[in-house]
């Protein structure tokens, strides 16, 4: 099942002396935590309005309704921000990163079970999917040539291996 809330960034530090904060920012890009209107901070999910959130040097500074100075901006450093899946709007064949953890994977010509997805790489080029849990841990970069089917709802990715792979 998926989760409901995601984690999409980490509170660093203060921005001047107004309550403004820097996000690091945990997606593809940094404008998507700028269309959010509600983040919800850690665990408990704490909803908190965004007042206003800019791009600045890859990382989002954001006012958040009711912090107004420099402590209470302080107060919110190391925070865990997230969003409600139902307020991403994602384009139709997209899906969240957290979503392809535990994906059954199968080689698309034989639909031999290779283990799931364990974990996902982020280096520049290219997502690249970790499976464990079968014969042996295979890296599958997140490309059309390795990556022939994704189906979150149905729970596998059926990819293409290669020789040496």
């Amino acid at each position: 099942m998926n989760e409901q809330y995601l984690e999409v960034g980490k509170v660093t530090n203060v921005h001047g002396l107004m309550g403004e904060v820097r996000v690091q920012p945990w997606a593809d890009s940094p404008d998507f935590l700028c269309r959010f209107k509600t983040l919800y901070v850690d665990k408990t999910h704490w909803p908190i309005e965004v007042e206003r959130a800019r791009v600045h040097k890859n990382m989002v500074i954001i006012k958040f309704h009711g912090v107004t100075d420099v402590n209470g901006a302080l107060a919110m450093r190391n925070a865990i921000l997230y969003i409600d899946r139902d307020d991403a709007n994602l384009p139709k064949g997209s899906f969240f990163l957290a979503d392809i953890y535990g994906l059954e994977v199968r080689d698309a010509q034989t639909d031999e079970v290779l283990g799931k997805v364990d974990d996902i790489l982020t280096p520049p080029a290219n997502n690249v999917y970790v499976v464990r849990g079968g014969k042996r841990e295979i890296m599958i970069p997140a490309v059309d040539q390795f990556v022939k089917e994704i189906n979150v709802d149905e729970g596998y990715m059926k990819v293409a291996l290669i020789e040496g792979m």
